[in-house]
C-alpha cells in the first residue's frame, strides 16, 4: 500500500530590492522620476563651483603678504645666530689666533685647514702675541655645518661667527675662504700686523685686558717700517 505523497512545502522567501540590501545604491530610475527640487540645485552647484574657486583667489589677492620681501628686505639674525666665521684682532692690531690648529681638530666636518708659522721679533714679523700665529687660515663652507664646535675649541677667542649669512655662490672654488677675507679689519686705532707688542707687556697681559690701544712706538714702528718697504718698492 502506497503512502500518501505530502503537499510540496510553500516557499515563504520572498525576493528583496537590491536597494534595500544596500543602503547607498542608487535606484535604477533617476531624472525625470527623481526629486526635481535636488537635480535644480546639483546642477546649480556644479554651474557655480568653478566660480567659487576663483572667488577665493580673487579674496587673497586683496589681503595682506606675509611673504618677506627678499634680499630687498632683510630680516635682522639673533644675536647668537651662527654666522660667517671671523678672526679677531687685539686692540693694538695684532691677530688672536696663535695657530694652536685645535680649531681644526675640533671641526667634525673636516672644513678647516690651519698652518701655524713661527713669530720672529728679530725681523719684525710679529702677527700674534704669542710664540706662533696662523700663517694660512682656511675654511670650506661648502662642508661647514656651522655647529660652532670649532668656537668653543679656540682657547684665545680668535675665532667667533657673526651674522653674516648670505654665503651663496655659483662658483664652488670662492666658497672656500682664506685667511685675509676671515680676518677682522682694521678698527680706528689699530696697526696693521706685523709689529712689535706693547714693550712690558706678555702673552698673558693681552688676554687679560692690559692692552687697550697701539703705543706711540709701536706706531712709530709702523711708520719707518711701512715707508721703507714702499721705497723697496
Amino acid at each position: 500500500m502506497r503512502r500518501p505523497r505530502r503537499p510540496a512545502a510553500q516557499s515563504t522567501t520572498t525576493r528583496r530590492s537590491p536597494v534595500a540590501d544596500n543602503p547607498n545604491a542608487k535606484p535604477r530610475h533617476s531624472g525625470a522620476d527623481g526629486d526635481p527640487q535636488k537635480s535644480e540645485s546639483s546642477f546649480l552647484s556644479d554651474l557655480f563651483a568653478p566660480v567659487a574657486g576663483f572667488g577665493v583667489t580673487f579674496s587673497t589677492m586683496f589681503r595682506k603678504v606675509a611673504t618677506e620681501e627678499y634680499p630687498e628686505q632683510k630680516r635682522p639674525t639673533q644675536l647668537r645666530y651662527h654666522g660667517r666665521h671671523q678672526l679677531n684682532r687685539h686692540p693694538d692690531g695684532l691677530e688672536k689666533c696663535v695657530g694652536c690648529e685645535l680649531c681644526a681638530w675640533a671641526c667634525p666636518a673636516d672644513a678647516i685647514y690651519v698652518e701655524g708659522a713661527d713669530n720672529d721679533d728679530e725681523s719684525g714679523q710679529r702677527y700674534s702675541p704669542g710664540e706662533r700665529y696662523g700663517r694660512v687660515y682656511q675654511i670650506n663652507y661648502l662642508r661647514c655645518i656651522f655647529c660652532a664646535l670649532c668656537i668653543e675649541a679656540c682657547p684665545t677667542r680668535a675665532l667667533t661667527m657673526t651674522n653674516e649669512y648670505e654665503l651663496a655662490d655659483n662658483n664652488r672654488a670662492d666658497l672656500i675662504f682664506t685667511k685675509d677675507q676671515l680676518l677682522a679689519p682694521i678698527q680706528s686705532g689699530m696697526l696693521p700686523a706685523p709689529h712689535p707688542m706693547v714693550e712690558g707687556m706678555e702673552e698673558r697681559d693681552y688676554y687679560q685686558g692690559k692692552v687697550t690701544g697701539p703705543t706711540p712706538d709701536q706706531e712709530k714702528w709702523v711708520r719707518e717700517h711701512s715707508s721703507d718697504e714702499e721705497s723697496a718698492e
